[in-house]
């Protein structure tokens, strides 16, 4: 596929990884409203975006397949690459390594190589998972120790971007919540709100604490970062530190459900097939003094996430 007029007057190239995904969708809906860039949506298969937006472009693009990102990368140039693809589902990780060492750090250092060779700055998305749990909420100079296999992985991805050459960004985030079209994955409002419209009775820990992230929010985050050439590693989160308990009860508060079918618990009581963090949570204060990042408060999320379910189904 040519590139039409002139690299689209001259504006550079940002390519997104994981375009079809929550974040990536968010992504290309917020860079739409903004002038700085050409968008590059990439995904695995056919595009799945919303058909009337516009002012992107989308090429299927294999973040395992060397070759077809090699392609990519050498037809548009892109200036910036948002690498938001990767296997997220903590239990799935722990129980298919190999699919998740594939996605989350071989994947990673072909786009790395890639970037390289075309001189493109890369942000890339990595998780609170890093870390054990043990000294949370963390900032950005706390020392990573993951505790099960999706940690160990991001955190491998990331010192693999550091030991290369390019000009790099890490984002870490936390919790990410939101709606989007064709949504494979629920998250903890949607998953909250449908139990008690159902009248299931619920068992929240109490004993684990997060940065729940409005999608939008790490959408932004990613865009100031890529505007003004940000390096390093920033925390991008939510501003509020609550456990699964609270961000249950504050979800039937906002619906006016039933809070009385939540009940409090204790991580100790649940088996999962992996390990998680008892207590990480992010301080965001370099992202606030040096990004200008204003994220909303979870409460505030629902709100905006309610309004989309209203709009969407």
């Amino acid at each position: 596929m040519a590139i039409s007029t002139q690299k689209k007057m001259n504006k550079p190239y940002l390519l997104i990884t994981g375009a079809n995904g929550l974040l990536g969708q968010k992504l290309v809906e917020r860079l739409g409203q903004n002038d700085s860039f050409n968008i590059l949506a990439t995904g695995r298969g056919a595009c799945r975006l919303p058909g009337d937006w516009k002012g992107y472009t989308y090429e299927q693009m294999d973040i395992t397949d060397p070759k077809k990102i090699t392609e990519i990368f050498l037809q548009y140039a892109p200036e910036v690459c948002i690498h938001c693809a990767s296997m997220t589902n903590v239990d799935l990780c722990e129980t298919d390594r190999e699919a998740c060492y594939q996605q989350n750090v071989t994947a990673v250092s072909f786009i790395t190589q890639a970037c390289e060779m075309t001189k493109t700055r890369l942000i890339h998305l990595s998780t609170d998972f890093v870390f054990d749990g043990k000294n949370g909420p963390y900032d950005e100079d706390a020392s990573p120790n993951p505790i099960n296999y999706y940690g160990q992985t991001k955190l491998e991805s990331e010192n693999l971007i550091k030991a290369s050459s390019i000009n790099w960004t890490i984002i870490r985030t936390c919790l990410v919540y939101g709606s989007s079209l064709g949504m494979s994955r629920s998250n903890i409002v949607l998953w909250v709100k449908n139990a008690l419209e159902n009248g299931k009775e619920l068992n929240l820990v109490d004993d684990q604490l997060r940065s729940p992230t409005l999608a939008e929010d790490l959408a932004e985050g990613c865009l100031l970062i890529a505007e003004k050439g940000a390096s390093g590693i920033f925390n991008i989160s939510g501003k509020d530190l609550l456990t699964p308990f609270d961000m249950a009860m504050e979800t039937a508060g906002f619906f006016e459900l039933d809070k009385s079918k939540i009940k409090k618990a204790n991580s100790k009581n649940f088996t999962q097939t992996a390990k998680r963090p008892l207590k990480t949570g992010f301080i965001i204060d370099k992202a606030l003094n040096h990004l200008n990042y204003r994220p909303h408060s979870f409460k505030e999320g629902i709100a905006i996430l309610a309004k989309q379910i209203k709009f969407n189904f």
